[in-house]
């Protein structure tokens, strides 16, 4: 019979799943245990709490496994001058959503922000509370990070446009459900489509996951250009996970130098 794990233990494995996840380490696997060990550990007597034992079987908090949904096709070009309105005709298309369970903690739907003719395009997973309460995207202490970054690449955030995965804020700013991806990532492609810009970058696992059909390590997806939906993806770290982990600014500088190179920019010069 297998062991119980108490309540504490739980919710620590749980937090370091979803901070590996948050790396984009989605495969685990146990390794072999030696039978004495475990013929060891079944003789021991069980000890007793007096926490009420949960049923596991009603609780799902790392999201399941499921083949991607493939994407819409890709929709004609438009002319720049028709952009801002096709784009306005998608967020009338979404309206007072209630597609998926997320709408039921939502204040604003986060729809996208910038140049609906913009070369340059950052992709993230979900809005936040910030993003929440003020209908934006990238607006709290990982957008203003962002900024920092786009103009580190010579560039201002009215020139860039910015989007989600999903529209309306995950309760405690977990990550999307796959039903909550799949229901709203067909609005992000068609936002794509309509952009059309010539460099795409995905901001965390999330964000490449839904972009690219595949689940991977961030760490296989950085440090080269995908090909998606006709034009070009650079993978790098979310703002929120440089806040956590500062270290890693270095490495995210070296993908935007990518994408950098893709638009043939260079970095302001320093007086």
């Amino acid at each position: 019979m297998a062991r119980q794990i108490d309540p504490a233990t739980r919710d620590a494995l749980l937090a370091r799943v979803r901070f590996y996840r948050d790396l984009g380490l989605t495969e685990f696997y146990r390794r072999p245990v030696d039978p004495a060990l475990l013929a060891q550990l079944a003789a021991e007597p069980a000890v007793a709490s007096d926490e009420p034992q949960r049923d596991s079987s009603q609780e799902n908090p790392i999201p399941p496994r499921k083949p991607m949904q493939a994407p819409p096709a890709i929709a004609s070009a438009l002319p720049p001058a028709e952009r801002a309105s096709a784009l306005q005709i998608i967020r009338d298309e979404i309206g007072d959503c209630t597609r998926c369970p997320l709408h039921v903690g939502r204040n604003k739907l986060v729809f996208g922000d910038g140049d609906p003719a913009a070369r340059l395009m950052f992709v993230g997973e979900g809005p936040g509370a910030d993003e929440d309460a003020q209908g934006l995207p990238f607006v709290g202490r990982a957008g203003q990070l962002l900024n920092n970054m786009i103009n580190a690449m010579g560039l201002k955030r009215e020139e860039v446009y910015i989007a989600n995965v999903v529209k309306c804020r995950p309760p405690g700013n977990r990550t999307p459900e796959p039903e909550e991806g799949a229901t709203c990532s067909p609005f992000l492609f068609r936002q794509i489509d309509v952009v059309r810009p010539e460099v795409l970058v995905a901001l965390g696992a999330t964000a490449a996951t839904y972009m690219l059909g595949t689940r991977q390590p961030l760490a296989g997806l950085r440090g080269r250009v995908h090909a998606v939906r006709g034009t070009k993806l650079i993978v790098t770290y979310h703002p929120a996970y440089l806040l956590r982990d500062p270290r890693q600014k270095k490495e995210a500088w070296a993908d935007l130098q990518i994408a950098m190179r893709e638009l043939g920019l260079k970095p302001p010069g320093r007086g």
